[in-house]
């Protein structure tokens, strides 16, 4: 389950009008246009770019192959779309630029079903160990005792059926390999990401009025993700928090309703053609209270200064860092204590919604163009209400650019 599974229900004060609670169960969205119709996916020469930049990178960090089991790390190199599971497929480059895949053998006609790049395919039956397969092919290439760099998520089992097949390996962190690759996105990932983006905004336009007081979680995230996918994009998560739940970053298991007078925080994201989007929005159901306000304001002021703050070249920590002063100069904190700010400013965000690296205390990457972040430096007041507004930015060679603007004023609080 993503980390934002959650269905929720919410309204908009001033845009809640005219229609019966019930009336989101018969929408047809058909006033929707596929907004993704013809966005392209990423292409074979995209991908051959990618492998050899990953070439010169096991170079540079003195490895000689990297091991990658599916998730988005094997899409972005092969284009394979696979799940995990006790039987091993994956991929391994080598600093030559050869690819391989090692899957069982009847799953290899659905393997080449995506794969993008030339590979060699290395099948395996049920009785036979997939990581001997591994080892057999890169100790045909002289690597029996190379060094081999794995990606992050790659599980223990993988790593330690790797060693016990190679007793002359040397397993190092193939992070610097992948990070340097995936953090900094091209032109294609960035334009795929604005689209994203640009769906969820228009979904968050046409669901936005049709909230009313009474709607449950559900409600709306039915509302949100039907027009979602109307408008072409695939949705990842449909957060909705009502009320006191506002205060909790991602929620409380409490039934909620959207009620007159309390805080509605939605936190939603789609993908196209794998590339995701992720944009919060909070605002008050009816009229909003002076402190309401407030916050609101003071949130909104804070995700302007890590906006600010965002220069190339600037440690990605000192983001986190500009907002903390701010908010501990109006007295919320200090650091990540409540009432304030308990989690990071923002998180990297391509294929996966949540990937390196963070705008969080202490990270010292250095911003560079193509990185690309969201900002959400929420406000959370426990037993009370929270306010997230949460944009994404990339950087360009002279400064953050925004993937969708943040709204000026709580009153207009989707923009």
């Amino acid at each position: 389950m993503h980390r934002r599974q959650f269905m929720g229900a919410a309204a908009l004060g001033g845009l809640a009008v005219g229609l019966p609670a019930a009336s989101w169960a018969a929408e047809d969205f058909a006033g929707l246009a596929n907004m993704a119709k013809d966005a392209q996916p990423i292409g074979a020469a995209e991908r051959q770019a990618r492998l050899a930049k990953a070439t010169e990178l096991l170079r540079a960090n003195d490895m000689d192959a990297l091991l990658i089991e599916p998730g988005a790390s094997l899409i972005y190199f092969t284009g394979v779309r696979w799940g995990r599971s006790e039987r091993l497929t994956a991929a391994v480059l080598t600093r030559e630029g050869e690819v391989a895949i090692v899957t069982p053998f009847f799953e290899e006609p659905s393997v080449r079903e995506s794969l993008g790049v030339e590979a060699e395919v290395l099948t395996w039956n049920e009785d036979e160990n997939p990581l001997a397969a591994v080892a057999a092919w890169l100790g045909k290439r002289g690597l029996a005792r190379g060094r081999v760099g794995v990606e992050e998520t790659v599980r223990y089992f993988a790593v330690d059926g790797l060693e016990k097949a190679m007793p002359g390996v040397t397993i190092v962190n193939g992070a610097p390999v992948v990070r340097g690759c995936r953090m900094v996105k091209s032109a294609a990932e960035i334009a795929l990401m604005q689209l994203a983006t640009d769906i969820t905004m228009a979904a968050y336009r046409y669901t936005a009025p049709r909230v009313e007081a009474g709607m449950t979680r559900a409600d709306v995230g039915a509302l949100m993700n039907g027009a979602t996918k109307a408008l072409g994009g695939s949705p990842e998560f449909a957060l909705v928090l009502l009320g006191e739940a506002s205060a909790y970053p991602h929620g409380s298991g409490q039934p909620q309703i959207v009620r007159p007078g309390e805080v509605v925080l939605m936190d939603c994201g789609c993908n196209v053609h794998g590339y995701q989007s992720d944009v919060s929005r909070s605002w008050v159901h009816g009229t909003a209270t002076a402190r309401q306000r407030q916050v609101w304001e003071q949130m909104r002021q804070g995700q302007l200064v890590a906006f600010e703050a965002a220069k190339v070249g600037t440690p990605a920590g000192q983001v986190d860092d500009a907002v903390r002063a701010y908010y501990e100069g109006l007295g919320y904190g200090p650091g990540y204590k409540l009432p304030g700010t308990s989690h990071r400013t923002g998180h990297g965000i391509g294929l996966d919604g949540h990937e390196p690296v963070n705008l969080v205390r202490g990270e010292a990457t250095r911003l560079a163009p193509g990185m690309c972040f969201s900002n959400e430096p929420g406000i959370y007041i426990p037993g009370e209400f929270g306010i997230r507004i949460e944009d994404c930015f990339h950087m360009t060679e002279s400064g953050p650019l925004w993937f969708s603007k943040p709204p000026l004023s709580l009153d207009d609080p989707i923009g």
